[in-house]
């Protein structure tokens, strides 16, 4: 909002001084993140700026840490490039296996988490619902709850029922801790929604399959599309809960990240890391694209 014309020296100074403080505070977020993208492209093994790249020199800069992520662990990396290079990196690279049960795990667990959220969410949406207030906190207690005391509980109720280190295991859980997610954004995407459009619905014959799908969903869908890529982006940066429950064969990316810094620092760590932000600025790009769709089906966008 542009600074009105009768505005004071102190509104003045105000106006400004905000901003600054808002590009201070932005400045103190972002740089831990974008630091890492520079030293990504180091041509030597440190996780810091060598002389060369302060001076912008081309050989100090390099993509070998991001061909370390698809050969990392390969039989034959130093082969053509071919179908069977290509197999023997789809195997035996780690950090590919790593992305594939990121992807695997991340994917089946925001399923779970969407559908059971976006339920939840209808059933407290509904004014007849005894105990909302009660029954929300709890669906919504893995998100208050500290991490750690979730998953050392999960890991003695799963390795009872032999669930741990099983992919399984690792998808209840992540989905247990994005369900919440989803509770909370469909619930606000609810709150807007004109429920005599159901009710127009059922006067007309619709049995509750069709309202639910012809008319209650494709109003509610930016929501659920939101928490579920809200539940995803959980799964696929969830760490300690892999730590707890997760065997050799459910490695995902941060758990990767994880034994890397710990057993042998790499700036492959920071290639991955670069490539994460990236994927995670789409996702919170299509998250804003769909809450502004969301407004505009209700009415209420600015």
């Amino acid at each position: 909002m542009a600074l009105p014309s009768y505005a004071g020296p102190l509104e003045r100074a105000w106006y400004y001084a905000f901003r600054v403080i808002c590009g201070l505070v932005f400045f103190f977020l972002m740089m831990p993140i974008l630091i890492i993208i520079p030293l990504s492209f180091n041509a030597e093994p440190y996780f810091s700026f060598t002389s060369g790249m302060l001076a912008f020199e081309a050989e100090a800069y390099s993509l070998r840490w991001y061909l370390d992520i698809l050969t990392n662990g390969m039989v034959a990396p130093d082969e053509p490039f071919g179908r069977a290079w290509l197999a023997d990196m789809w195997t035996n690279s780690q950090w590919v296996r790593a992305l594939r049960n990121s992807f695997f795990i991340g994917i089946c667990a925001t399923a779970l988490a969407t559908g059971l959220g976006t339920l939840a969410a209808l059933g407290l949406a509904r004014a007849e619902m005894p105990y909302r207030t009660a029954v929300m906190s709890l669906l919504i207690s893995p998100m208050i709850v500290p991490l750690v005391i979730t998953a050392a509980g999960m890991f003695f109720f799963y390795s009872a029922i032999d669930l741990a280190q099983t992919h399984l295991g690792v998808i209840l859980a992540h989905a247990a801790l994005g369900t919440p997610f989803v509770i909370i954004t469909v619930t606000a995407t609810l709150v807007g929604f004109d429920k005599t459009l159901m009710r127009a619905g059922a006067s007309l014959g619709a049995p509750p399959r069709t309202v639910f799908f012809k008319i209650v969903l494709p109003l509610i869908l930016p929501g659920v599309i939101s928490g579920a890529l809200f539940a995803f982006i959980t799964s696929f940066d969830e760490v300690v809960a892999v730590l707890f429950l997760a065997g050799p064969e459910q490695r995902t990316i941060p758990r990767q990240m994880w034994s890397g810094i710990r057993e042998q620092i790499s700036p492959t760590i920071l290639a991955v890391a670069t490539l994460l932000v990236f994927v995670s600025i789409a996702l919170l790009t299509t998250i804003e694209l769909l809450r502004r769709r969301s407004e505009r089906l209700r009415g209420t966008a600015g």
